[in-house]
Formats: C-alpha cells, structure tokens, sequence
C-alpha cells in the first residue's frame, strides 16, 4: 500500500477521532474557562469593602430593570421594584418586633409563594440568616430542625397553624417568638406580621447593618432530605450563596427568560438555582405552590415558559399524564435539574420536543459538582480533567456490607478504573471547602474522610456511587444507604427499578433491600404503584426480572401500594418500608414472592412466609 493511499485511509480515521475525542476536549476546555470567569468574578467581589452580597446583587438588578417583572405566581405579578419595596417593609417590621440584629438566625415555615422571596431578601438585608423549614416536618423532627439552626424567631405560613400549635409549649420554653404571615393571629402566644409590613416604611436598608459580617458568615440553612434519618442543616455561607447561581447562567439562561419554579423553595434547587438564578440573570421566576403534573404545561403555556426546574422523578411524572395533540406547544428551550433516568430522558425529548436537557449532579452541603454540558443522554456530567485540576475528586472503592471504603495493606483507599463503581469522594481544599452542618458537629465529621491516599489528607464523603466510562462521562449509581448485598453481591436499588419500571402497567418502583432472619446480608424487594386501571401480572415481572437481571438482584417480594411516599424533593422513602419487612400478617398492602419453580410471582401467605423463617424454603 502506497504511502498516498494510507494517509488517505487515515483521514476518516483522524476525522473519527477528533469527532469522539477532541469535541469533549474542546468541550471541557470551555466549560473550564466559563467556571475560572464566574470563581474570578465572584472572588473580586467578596474583596470589596464591604463585601458585595446577595442583596448587592439584586439591588444591582433592581436599578438596571425596575420595572420587569421577577415574580410571578397564580394570578399575581411583582416587578423587581415592588419586590425591593415589600422587602425594605418587612426588614423595618422584624427589626422593631422581633428585635432583630445581623446574625439572628430566623426559621421560615412556609410554601412556594412570592412572600418567601421578599421575607428572603428583608432577612439577608438585616444581615439575619435564614433556615428553610420543610414545611412537611412535623413535632419531633420540627423541634429538631429548628433548634440545629439556633433560630429564635419563627414566620409560619396561617394555614400551617396546627403543625405550629402542636410545637408551640416547646418553642414557648425556648422563648421563641413565632409570627404568623397573617394581619391577624387567633393563636395565643402567636403574633400577627402581615399587618406590621405593611405598616412600615418602604425606606431602603442601609448596607451598615450588615456591613461588617465576612463573606464566611451563615446566610442560610438548607436541610438534607431526611431519607435515612433526621434531615441535617446544611450551612451555607454568604460567600457561597454568592457562587451558588451558576448552574443557571451554565445552562444559558438570560434576563429574557422566564423560569418556572414547581421545586419547593425550601430546597436549595427551587431557592439557589431558581431564585437565585434568576436574581443573577435578572430573569422572571415563576413560583408554583406545588408540583403538579397534571399542570405542568399549562403553566408553561399561561406563562409563556421558556426554562423550568426539575428534580427526582417530576418529568417522569409528567411523561406519565395523557397523551395530547398540543404536547410538543409550548415555548420550553431548557431544563435544568437532576435524577432523570435515561429511559424518561428519551421518552420526554420524543414526546415534548427538542428541549435542552442539563442534568447535573451536586449535594447541598457538597464542595463539588458535575455538570452535564454536553447533554449527553443518561449521564450527570463530564470526567473534565481541567476541572479536576480545581476540584479534585477521586471514585474509591466501597464495601456496601461492611458500610465503609475499602483500605489497602498501607491502609490507604484504592481507586475504581473507569467502568467500574466507586465512592465519590471530593478533596476538602481552601478552594473547595467543606463547610458541614450546624448543630451536632458528630455530622459533620462523619462526612470526613482522613489519610485516604495519604497521611494527614482530607476529602468530603459524598454518601454518592458513581461511575465513569470510557469516554469520560460520569453516571449516578446509587446511594451508598440504599445499595445492598445479597448473596456475596452488591444490588443497585436504581438499576433493578429501572428494569422493574418497563413493564408498561407500572407506574413507579421503589426497590429496598430487607433483612431475612437466619440469613446473611438482605434480599431484594420492591414496592410498585401500579397504572390507573391495571392490574398486576406476575409472570410478566418475572420474566423481566429473569431476563435483565442476574438471579441475587432479582426482588423475592413484591408489594403493591396505592401511593408512594416521598420527600419534599421526590425522592422516594425507603426506611419504613425496610423495617416493615414481608410479613403479610402486618402488611395490608398485596403481597407477592417470586416463584422459580413456576416463573411467576405469586400472592404471599402466611406458610410461605413461616417456610422462609424456618428455612424449609430456600432463597
């Protein structure tokens, strides 16, 4: 072969490489650079004397586009000058009833409505943090919440006047002072606040009561979501709620857009990524009460959408609505979020057109991120290796049974090579900090990690299994609390309800591990929400199950649920359906167990169940 003819077999070759190769490089590079311009410029800003805040931010908003609107919700419109106005009002009110001074932390029980921004921003300009209440917590775990922040002031939204009745003798002992965001209150210990705002002045906040805090100081606390155990506040830092809107800007939102808002804005998605974002584009936010399917394009419709938030299993509810001919009508062109699955990925761009989906991967009280720039289907983000350089993170070796990483002889942690599953671990730096929990500090070294390749090294437990492939992208596994082993095997809980999900008469799976007396690790098991109209068909899920997955991963017990519990964030629950077992004589719920020798799953009794005690029937 002649020298001419091989380099003409290799130009295909060379445009193949650079298509698959140096397009990601390009990519990384700069993704990289927009990152190192956004860290430069909020830098530059927390070195200001005073250093500029949050409320700098928006004020700056606020003289550019006065009069564009910033908040909309139901039928109700807010221009950033009004919202400015209704803030100024509402920090005069708290600074002369509640005796408010910067550094009170105030706790906020509320839902999605504009007064949630405007107490927000009035807070952050008394130099006051806040702590984001879910207002799904309830007695025990609300007292919990709210005393880890230090809060001494409580605003509650009247119509969750029970849930603060039920706390207020234990409040009351604290001598906490807790308003209602009403003009009146019939609740003896509970002071009216919607009255005295809109008494007060609309006079700005001079920057002095705030002056002096450092860009280190709380300005929020943002709780975990609670699915293993009691929810932890997360502190962030004025610095960092400084940075914390670039997901936004990353995803190519600008002032023109209107971004809808369904995420609950005591989350730190709907707040910092919504809120937030929009403040720091000088977009239009679009606030929802609560998520609903159902609604979702109508919304995008009435509002004229052009980008919305997503988390956990939204879009896959939305997929699940009835088809309609006007699906594909709307003025959606980006979504940003996480969780999404591939197979509702396809299925929503198939069905609701060609819509920029940006998933992205960070925890809330996380010192790393990974964002998905190149949209490519399925995964959380890119293995950027310049990013790496400023972030750095590694994926260790993980021991689900034993619930730690696993040590080499040195004692040191070992690295996964690509493909494979590993721990994401994030080295704690002074460009990546990890800034913990407030309350009990037990929290917050719990999610540290020392000597992991080296003496005296620290890194930041993600809690997070991840993956990275061969072309350097990264893919969410499981949690570490929610994988299980069971026959000497590691079970993702995600990977088997994604195969248990294709069958076309389920609509949700939540897949746990239990434990089974007399017998080592614990044994899979799922709950499903079957389809409006449809009923379960045994041997159809086992013939799925028996194809897709090896035999330790395939659920013994299946559970049939009318709802699925979830967080505030749709994540699905997992802990009460683990301690409940299969015990069908406590479990009113349809019960089924798989059937080998028949290749069904049939109903489960109370002889099978004592079959599996007594070790007659073999798992």
């Amino acid at each position: 072969m002649s020298v001419l003819q091989t380099a003409l077999l290799g130009i295909p070759l060379l445009w193949m490489l650079k298509r698959v190769f140096f397009s990601y490089l390009w990519q990384d590079f700069m993704f990289f650079l927009r990152v190192i311009n956004n860290g430069r410029k909020t830098y530059k800003e927390v070195q200001h004397c005073p250093a500029f805040d949050m409320v700098d931010m928006f004020l700056k908003q606020v003289s550019i586009r006065p009069d564009q609107t910033f908040i909309l919700y139901q039928d109700q419109s807010y221009t950033y000058k009004e919202i400015d106005l209704k803030s100024n009002q509402a920090a005069w009110a708290l600074r002369q009833f509640a005796k408010l001074t910067k550094g009170d932390c105030v706790g906020i029980f509320m839902g999605n409505e504009p007064a949630y921004v405007w107490i927000w921003l009035a807070l952050a300009k008394l130099g006051c943090p806040m702590a984001c209440l879910n207002y799904n917590i309830r007695s025990k775990s609300f007292l919990h919440c709210f005393k880890c922040s230090g809060a001494k002031v409580l605003i509650a939204a009247p119509e969750l006047k029970n849930a603060v009745e039920e706390v207020l003798p234990a409040l009351a002992e604290e001598g906490v002072l807790v308003f209602y965001l009403s003009k009146e209150s019939t609740t003896d210990g509970v002071h009216s606040l919607l009255d005295k705002v809109e008494a007060a002045s609309e006079e700005p906040v001079p920057q002095s009561l705030r002056s002096d805090l450092t860009p280190k100081a709380p300005a929020l606390y943002i709780y975990t979501s609670g699915t293993t155990g009691l929810p932890k506040p997360a502190v962030f830092t004025r610095n960092r709620l400084l940075s914390s809107s670039m997901l936004a800007s990353f995803s190519g939102v600008t002032c023109k857009d209107v971004l809808y808002v369904p995420l609950p804005l005591y989350h730190s998605s709907g707040l910092l990524i919504g809120v937030r974002g929009c403040i720091q584009q000088g977009a239009t936010c679009v606030l929802r009460k609560k998520f609903s399917a159902s609604q979702f394009w109508d919304d995008c419709r009435k509002y004229k959408i052009t980008a919305f938030l997503y988390i956990g299993e939204v879009l896959r509810y939305v997929c699940n609505t009835p088809k309609k001919d006007n699906d594909k009508d709307h003025c959606v062109r980006i979504a940003v979020g996480n969780g999404l699955r591939p197979d509702v990925w396809k299925e929503f761009i198939h069905r609701f057109g060609d819509i920029k989906l940006y998933e992205f991967y960070s925890a809330t009280e996380s010192n790393t991120f990974f964002f998905n720039y190149s949209r490519k289907e399925g995964a959380i983000g890119r293995c950027n290796m310049f990013m790496k350089f400023i972030l750095p993170f590694e994926l260790i070796k993980y021991n689900v049974e034993d619930n730690e990483p696993v040590r080499d002889a040195s004692g040191h942690c070992i690295r996964v090579p690509r493909g494979e599953t590993g721990l994401l671990i994030s080295k704690i730096t002074v460009r990546s900090p990890f800034i913990g929990y407030a309350g009990d500090k037990s929290h917050t070294e719990k999610k540290r990690l020392q000597n992991v390749f080296k003496k005296g090294d620290l890194y930041f437990n993600s809690g997070d299994l991840l993956m990275i492939d061969k072309e350097g992208f990264v893919h969410f596994q499981d949690r570490i609390g929610d994988t299980f082993r069971w026959k000497g095997e590691n079970v993702s809980t995600n990977e088997v309800a994604d195969i248990v999900r294709q069958e076309d008469y389920i609509e949700e799976a939540n897949v746990y591990g239990v434990h089974v007396p007399n017998h080592e690790g614990r044994i899979g098991m799922v709950s499903i929400k079957l389809k409006e109209g449809q009923s379960f068909d045994g041997e159809k899920l086992y013939k799925q199950v028996a194809d897709y997955l090896p035999a330790y991963a395939r659920p013994y017990f299946v559970r049939i649920q009318d709802t699925m519990d979830v967080t505030g964030t749709y994540k699905q629950c997992k802990v009460e359906l683990v301690k409940e077992g299969f015990n069908p004589l406590t479990i009113k719920d349809p019960l089924y167990f798989l059937d080998d020798s028949n290749k069904r799953y049939k109903p489960m009794d109370s002889m099978t169940y004592n079959a599996i005690l007594q070790k007659t029937l073999k798992l």
